[in-house]
């Protein structure tokens, strides 16, 4: 008992001492935009570690440009602009001293843009978008292989096609995988009725339906809004804010569409001639994405990797939020190729960045892709085996020998740090097996206890100071975390977290790093934004998803608390679709089903149209009803009630404060 209280007093008198300490005038945070010496020393060493000058990436980037879109500005119909290569000028030049000098290059490779010859008869769109178009000369018009974000960018890229090469119809439209950036364009490219009328091709890997749907409806909101900081959105393009996201310059603006495959296709060995060019699929699902294939097209030696390979370490688990990938199967599915048409290919092009050209160069460069996602998995594995934590593991990998000489297997986009905690949690989940972990309080409610621990918020404050003046920014990032998410109304606490997030910025190799520091230091700054937000939903979008899985959007949306009336049941009967849905409403879930209800308290028959409309509040239900597009039968109270169980999400919610 006395050793027990003597610890307890001189803890108490530690206190104080520490306290008295640090009680000291806490100085405001520096202005935002300026290089700290050590993120100036810190990007210093890098130019002088890595091999900034070689030149002949450069080389392949702008090799076989044959024309650019004028000014490289791409406007919507209403003449906003939707891109803009001239925003991104002011890469010319070296690195300034708030960009990572290997980034930098990144950056400066990615917004070279134009429509460019791969080999004869293959060309690809690139600069104007996150991802690139490719176009294959077929016997009867153009192939177009993942056609950008956005319906105005690839309408410009289609158009800037037609223009250069000669005006040809659109005879086949392939879809690499699931992710936006490789199907929003479609509109722009071709439409329902075309695809319907000259039976065109639209051609997909298995589960890509199900996976795009998935990802972008029912995750749509939450992962939209984080995707505004990682790929900077909400930052100005510029030398101390965004400088292009690794992948690619960034994102097109305008409308996002999905046009359904004709067929889904296994990549497993599959062969098709599409419009008399030979193709050779290769499966890649579950690896960058959930429904992914690869292809070679050996009349032309040309490999195409899809986002599989690329010029950069991708992520095996976004920022944004995703599922997380299979680093192992990422490995296995590039060794496939690398085996299959290693000795055969003499150009790789991919879905992103620029191609490689020669047998031995796409050799090196599809083994430095495949040996970066094994090592990462590899040692991760073999640290955890050990009893190593997920942020142990993470800590303790170091970069492998080749990818100091290969850019391609760098981090520009996703990173050896947060691709070691991926691979962690492929395996072992969220938890790294500490019991204190496992059942931890809120961040809201424990940072006010760190708060008070440590003497309050002045000497956290100075104590964060410290550690930032010392260059210790991750360190003093979690101080001053600690103060934003205690007391959000102190400016001093967000100023220099924001502070200690811009430095970390400006070190950043990884472009989504980089673009996501430094729009959550603006945001702790100026507030979350205020804009209009986008859309959330698209007619373009909405009109190719299942209808039940519109159903399952709706269910996620479901409030209980809500419910003001007994369960009950609904009928849905689309006239035009001839389809039946059952919804049935309980306490606490809501059951769609592709059913007929039992005892439903009403039936809508309704037009699918009409149906979308609704839930993009763009019609009322009255006037639809006006316009003879919907009746109900049975209780229209019924459906008054289900369609108030809903929330409507808010898309600017705060990222970087409680």
């Amino acid at each position: 008992m006395r050793l027990c209280g003597t610890g307890f007093v001189a803890g108490i008198l530690s206190l104080a001492i520490v306290s008295a300490a640090y009680a000291q005038e806490v100085r405001p945070a520096p202005p935002p935009g300026e290089a700290s010496a050590a993120t100036r020393a810190a990007n210093q060493a890098v130019a002088e570690r890595l091999p900034i000058a070689d030149h002949s990436d450069f080389e392949d980037a702008t090799r076989g440009r044959i024309a650019q879109i004028p000014g490289g500005i791409i406007r919507d119909e209403d003449g906003n602009v939707v891109w803009s290569s001239e925003a991104l000028s002011f890469l010319a030049g070296d690195a300034p001293a708030t960009a990572n000098p290997s980034l930098w290059r990144q950056s400066q490779l990615a917004a070279e843009h134009g429509l460019f010859e791969v080999v004869p008869g293959i060309w690809q769109v690139r600069g104007y978008d996150l991802s690139v178009m490719t176009v294959i000369e077929g016997e009867t018009g153009w192939i177009v292989i993942d056609p950008l974000t956005t319906v105005p960018a690839a309408r410009a890229a289609l158009a800037l096609v037609n223009e250069t090469l000669g005006e040809r119809p659109v005879s086949a439209m392939i879809y690499t995988h699931s992710h936006a950036d490789h199907f929003g364009g479609a509109r722009g490219i071709v439409d329902e009725a075309e695809i319907a009328a000259r039976n065109i091709p639209v051609l997909a890997p298995t589960g890509f339906a199900q996976e795009a749907v998935a990802e972008n409806l029912l995750a749509g909101t939450h992962m939209s809004r984080r995707a505004t900081l990682m790929f900077g959105r909400i930052i100005p393009p510029g030398p101390t804010s965004h400088i292009g996201s690794g992948l690619g310059p960034g994102l097109a603006g305008g409308p996002v569409s999905l046009i359904l495959p004709t067929e889904e296709i296994d990549g497993d060995g599959s062969q098709r001639i599409v419009d008399g060019v030979a193709f050779e699929f290769v499966d890649a699902a579950g690896t960058e994405a959930p429904a992914e294939f690869m292809f070679y097209l050996p009349q032309h030696r040309a490999l195409h990797t899809a986002e599989v390979a690329t010029a950069t370490f991708h992520n095996v688990l976004t920022m944004r939020g995703a599922q997380v990938r299979d680093a192992l199967g990422w490995s296995r599915a590039i060794d496939e190729v690398l085996q299959r048409y290693g000795d055969e290919a003499e150009v790789a092009l991919a879905s992103h960045h620029w191609p490689t050209w020669g047998g031995e160069n796409v050799r090196a460069w599809l083994t430095g892709q495949r040996d970066v996602y094994r090592y990462v998995h590899d040692q991760v594995l073999r640290r955890a085996n050990s009893g190593a934590t997920m942020v142990e593991a993470a800590e303790a990998i170091g970069e492998p020998d080749f990818t100091a000489g290969d850019f391609a297997a760098r981090g520009y986009y996703g990173s050896l740090n947060h691709n070691a905690k991926a691979v962690y949690q492929h395996y072992f989940g969220w938890w790294g097996g500490v019991m204190a972990d496992y059942h931890r309080l809120p961040h809201e409610e424990s940072a006010g206890r760190y708060v008070e621990a440590m003497g309050g918020a002045d000497a956290l404050l100075a104590r964060g100071i410290a550690a930032y003046d010392a260059g210790d920014y991750r360190w003093a990032a979690e101080l001053f975390n600690h103060l934003v998410f205690a007391d959000p109304e102190d400016a001093r606490g967000r100023n220099w977290l924001a502070a200690a997030y811009e430095q970390m910025g400006f070190q950043a190799e990884s472009g989504a790093w980089r673009s996501y520091y430094l729009a959550g230091a603006a945001e702790l700054r100026g507030g979350a934004p205020t804009a209009e937000p986008p859309a959330l939903g698209s007619p373009d979008f909405l009109r190719a998803v299942p209808t039940l899985q519109l159903f399952d959007m709706l269910a996620s949306r479901y409030d209980p608390a809500r419910l003001t009336r007994d369960p009950f049941a609904l009928q849905f009967r689309f006239t035009d679709t001839d389809e039946n849905v059952a919804v049935e409403i309980g306490r606490s879930v809501i059951v769609p089903r592709s059913a007929p209800a039992a005892n439903p308290a009403a039936t809508l028959s309704i037009t699918r149209p009409a149906f979308e409309a609704l839930l993009l509040q763009s019609r009322t239900f009255p006037e639809i009803a006006q316009a003879g597009e919907a009746r109900i039968e049975g209780d229209v109270g019924a459906f008054q009630a289900m369609m108030g169980l809903f929330e409507q999400p808010n898309f600017w919610f705060a990222t970087q404060t409680p």
